[in-house]
């Protein structure tokens, strides 16, 4: 309720006043008025709009100007302008509101032009360099096991409207309004990542907010550990990621998950390349991390997770699983799932999961699992889970602001196709096309770590060819076949960075069958003759080798082909 000078009270929704003015006689009082509320800005702009529009609208103005009276509410200057006579009702809107129509026609027209632009017309140099990147993945061979080429229907949702939002919180708490479509979209999301691994929502949650997976395991470490406390992690050498915490070999601190808290490895046997599960549990026992991670980024076997929980239970620690690389084997069931034993999992979006780039962690709730040994909470007497709230807090607002809701609807688009048959059969000829590669590069005297791999993806040592991860790297680029140099271990143990990782994914999701690796083999082994080649006539110091790449003819008869064999197969995503 409103005081009116008189003290007779007017309801919120009226558009009456009574005021006094200095200026009428006392024995007359003036009758209550509809009056316009509005704030000092506005005036100010209804006014501007009133004396540009033409001269006698300027008259008009100047006169309504007399009618305008300032007053102050809570502090705040505010203005009351009388309806003339001559005003329509208040069921109209006032003059000062009205827009002529060739005035809002051009106002649509500026935001047109700058709005509406497609990208070739708005900045033809980016779009050059990016129509660019297209060709180069149309007519190259994508081995990078990290990477995936996803449909139209993410494209399309990563490119939409819903960048413009803003949502920091979780559903249904959000910190702006207007969010009622993006908790239907992010939920939805949710329902569907459970789905997708055959989760039950009363014993698991999931956060899609992440925007990496390496956000994702951070947002862990944030809310399950104190600054300091320990964490274990397969070494990165070894096939590890380096959000499990990270050295190099002067001491040096790699990633956030190295600075803020104390990580000790675990490591590959270096004979068999296989994770040492006993010196894994030795070190575990006398290292006693509050966290223990299983899982890696370039470890082409199984995991056996059940090892895993019994030495978390034995050192007292929370079994955090990172499937980022191995996510959509898991789905698909053509690798084994760490849920049954773990108690929280990462994972990327992108890679096998052939969603938009982001992060994605799932986390135990509900009453907590008998005949489990130690857990990290344990000892505050709670028989639940409390990971949720936790994570959830972490994730926002402690790590990282509003989430990225284009790339959440793109991540509900894959997570559908996830749940398909069609993409379990997928996921199958990635896992076959993985193990036709192996045999053909074993057959031509390729060496693998392990002996071959139950995955998606290889690591070929390349010392037989006297080769480096790095150079072969650099040659393979030259003949548009991409994939990335890693570090194995010698016969003796040592670090050396002589290997290459090589993924099935990407080239699956094009249509390539086993017969297309065998041939993307003979590339393989072509190039790395190529590199040797190279390497014995220009030795191996960057300067003089790379000076041996230029114009070299066997690279661009090899280009010519592998260019020729990739434009065969179609592009998702790509108009035809």
């Amino acid at each position: 309720m409103v005081e009116s000078a008189r003290g007779s009270k007017i309801a919120d929704d009226s558009i009456s006043f009574q005021i006094e003015s200095r200026v009428t006689d006392p024995l007359h009082p003036v009758p209550s008025v509809p009056l316009q509320l509005m704030d000092q800005e506005t005036a100010n702009h209804h006014h501007d709009l009133d004396i540009n529009s033409n001269e006698s609208e300027g008259r008009r103005a100047d006169e309504g100007e007399k009618d305008v009276e300032e007053f102050r509410i809570l502090g705040h200057s505010m203005c009351l302008k009388r309806r003339r006579d001559c005003d329509p009702g208040p069921s109209s809107f006032p003059k000062g509101l009205i827009v002529s129509s060739p005035d809002m026609e051009s106002r649509r027209k500026m935001v047109n032009a700058w709005g509406n632009q497609r990208l070739q017309d708005a900045d033809p140099d980016v779009f050059g360099i990016m129509e660019k990147e297209k060709q180069r993945q149309y007519r190259g061979i994508e081995l990078i096991a990290s990477e995936n080429f996803v449909c139209k229907a993410v494209m399309e949702a990563l490119g939409s409207h819903l960048t413009n939002k803003y949502s920091e919180g979780m559903p249904g708490a959000r910190y702006y309004g207007g969010n009622q479509y993006i908790d239907e979209i992010e939920t939805l999301c949710c329902e569907r990542a459970l789905y997708a691994f055959g989760l039950d929502s009363e014993h698991w949650g999931v956060n899609v907010q992440s925007y990496s997976c390496t956000s994702a395991n951070f947002a862990v470490y944030t809310g399950l550990l104190l600054p300091g406390d320990r964490i274990m992690g397969l070494d990165t050498p070894s096939g590890g990621n380096t959000s499990h915490g990270c050295y190099l070999p002067n001491g040096r601190k790699v990633s956030g998950a190295s600075i803020f808290f104390e990580s000790l490895p675990y490591k590959v046997n270096p004979q068999t390349g296989y994770v040492d599960y006993e010196k894994l549990e030795e070190k575990a026992l006398d290292f006693r991390p509050k966290i223990l991670i299983c899982g890696g980024s370039s470890y082409p076997r199984e995991w056996d997770y059940a090892r895993f929980r019994q030495i978390a239970d034995k050192c007292g620690a929370v079994l955090l699983c990172d499937m980022a690389q191995i996510s959509g084997l898991i789905a698909s069931k053509e690798c084994a799932s760490p849920f049954e034993y773990c108690d929280i999992v990462t994972s990327t979006t992108h890679k096998s999961l052939r969603g938009p780039r982001g992060g994605i962690i799932f986390y135990r709730k509900g009453p907590k699992q008998r005949k489990r040994g130690m857990l990290l909470n344990q000892s505050d007497g709670s028989d639940r889970y409390d990971f949720e709230e936790k994570i959830n807090f972490a994730v926002f607002p402690a790590l990282q602001g509003g989430p990225h809701n284009n790339h959440i609807a793109a991540l509900a688009i894959a997570l559908k196709q996830v749940a398909t048959q069609e993409y379990k059969m997928y996921m199958r000829q990635v896992k076959k096309n993985a193990q036709a590669l192996a045999a053909a590069l074993l057959k031509r005297d390729g060496r693998l770590v392990t002996g071959g791999t139950d995955n998606h993806l290889l690591l070929w040592d390349l010392r037989n060819f006297r080769l480096t991860g790095k150079i072969f790297e650099k040659v393979c680029e030259l003949c548009h076949i991409t994939l990335n140099k890693v570090t194995i271990f010698d016969d003796n143990g040592n670090i050396t960075p002589g290997g290459v990782r090589i993924g099935t994914p990407a080239m699956t999701s094009r249509g390539c069958l086993e017969a297309d690796f065998e041939t993307m083999a003979e590339y393989l082994i072509t190039a790395a003759q190529i590199a040797s080649s190279v390497q014995r006539e220009h030795g191996k110091l960057p300067k003089h080798y790379l000076k041996g790449l230029d114009n070299n003819k066997e690279i661009v008869e090899l280009r010519a082909k592998v260019e020729n064999f990739a434009s065969q197969f179609a592009m998702p995503g790509f108009d035809e």
